[in-house]
């Protein structure tokens, strides 16, 4: 009876896992499309489309159609359950209602920029996080065995449903027709902090963090990684504000949370290192995508404590390239490649030769674009123009897509190809 029952929750767990992850992936193939439209507008012209609608819809789907998505159904995997069948029925709802929301919002951006639709889309979304964060919650505190990844994934319900504030700020603000833009800017950078930095950062680590634990013996050292990471991000939210008068004091407990982070990480990547026989068994391009995504975290922290630097502050917040770069270094190059990596270590099991030269064509699609944007960047500090710069980077955008489109097709292939 117990193998009949372990085997209904293997396939019930199957299929609600490829459901789901080729749903995730298409969205992801749909953030691209907009890449690629926002890209050839700015290149060459598109008359009928708004620029920043178009952008708002590409963010906005890129956060809740992707990421979001992806990563509730990565937490919701990591659940063990008697009735596993029951709690994934629940859990359907929860993923469908995001999925409609991320969905309206790509529709009404594009159309209308901030109107009723897009708003009342960006709204039921954040009741949806809130909905997801009380129900997961409650589940993890009914597992059998509480995990140090346990932590990580409550730490980032918390600052998923956090960031909210951001929002709702933002929305109060539009309301009242307030006209102080750092106001606005501050509620913004709010949000989008404890988006990147919480929700997407501690819900990825703690699934990471998840395969390194069965092989820790000391596993005090993490609790205090976790605590140093969970305290460290609530003061790092002002590294996005240091274009703002800031008293040395307060400057100094900014530029410490950073350093903490560096030295957490650190401590993270010794243990990784310390126990690396476990992640034998591992394909080598998951292997390849998690060492690629722990180099571009590496950078990003480093990136962080550098901008506690005023000249350099000021110069960076002061250019939208170095502005994006840096946004799509965490999204693309940490956040995406490490959830595509843990998916091929037990969802994608035996990937297709599509799917993995897809992959690799969207990791090489996401350096050149840093590399260009990083190009463009330092130009523009020098006050130097670089040809044919926008058309590199549609160029760009068309090889992430070329990517994403063979990963799509090779995840639904039957067969090699």
């Amino acid at each position: 009876m117990c193998k009949i029952v372990a085997l209904q929750q293997t396939i019930y767990m199957y299929l609600f896992t490829q459901k789901w992850l080729r749903i995730a992936f298409h969205n992801l193939l749909i953030v691209a499309i907009l890449g690629v439209i926002l890209r050839y507008k700015i290149a060459f012209s598109f008359p009928f489309i708004d620029q920043k609608n178009l952008l708002h819809g590409h963010s906005h789907f890129a956060f809740s159609g992707w990421i979001t998505q992806g990563l509730m159904y990565l937490l919701i995997r990591q659940l063990k359950h008697e009735n596993l069948d029951i709690i994934l029925k629940e859990y359907k709802w929860l993923l469908y209602s995001n999925l409609i929301t991320a969905y309206g919002m790509l529709i009404s951006f594009p159309i209308e920029g901030y109107g009723f639709y897009s708003i009342l889309f960006s709204t039921l979304s954040i009741f949806v996080s809130y909905w997801f964060a009380f129900i997961y919650w409650k589940d993890l505190q009914r597992q059998p065995t509480l995990l140090l990844s346990h932590n990580w994934f409550k730490a980032a319900l918390f600052f998923n449903a956090f960031s909210s504030l951001g929002a709702f700020t933002l929305a109060f603000i539009m309301v009242k027709k307030i006209m102080i833009q750092k106001l606005s800017l501050l509620s913004v950078y709010f949000f989008l902090h404890f988006q990147y930095n919480g929700w997407f950062f501690f819900a990825t680590l703690g699934l990471i963090i998840s395969l390194l634990e069965p092989h820790l013996i000391n596993k005090n050292i993490f609790k205090k990684v976790f605590l140093s990471f969970l305290i460290a991000c609530f003061p790092a939210y002002f590294l996005s504000a240091l274009w703002l008068p800031i008293p040395n004091t307060a400057l100094f407990v900014i530029t410490l949370s950073a350093l903490i982070q560096i030295i957490a990480w650190g401590i993270i990547v010794y243990h990784i290192h310390l126990y690396r026989f476990s992640f034998k068994t591992m394909n080598p391009i998951s292997k390849g995508l998690l060492l690629l995504s722990a180099l571009a975290l590496t950078l990003k922290l480093l990136l962080q404590l550098l901008s506690t630097i005023p000249s350099l502050s000021q110069l960076a917040f002061g250019f939208r390239p170095i502005v994006i770069g840096y946004l799509h270094l965490v999204f693309l190059g940490i956040i995406s490649i490490a959830i595509i990596g843990y998916t091929m270590i037990d969802e994608i099991k035996k990937p297709t030769h599509l799917f993995k030269n897809g992959v690799i064509l969207f990791v090489i699609g996401i350096i050149i674009n840093e590399v260009l944007l990083m190009i463009q960047g330092v130009s523009d500090l020098a006050f130097i123009e670089v040809p044919f710069i926008n058309e590199l980077l549609f160029i760009t955008a068309l090889i992430l897509f070329t990517g994403l489109l063979m990963l799509n097709i090779g995840l639904i292939s039957k067969k090699d190809v």
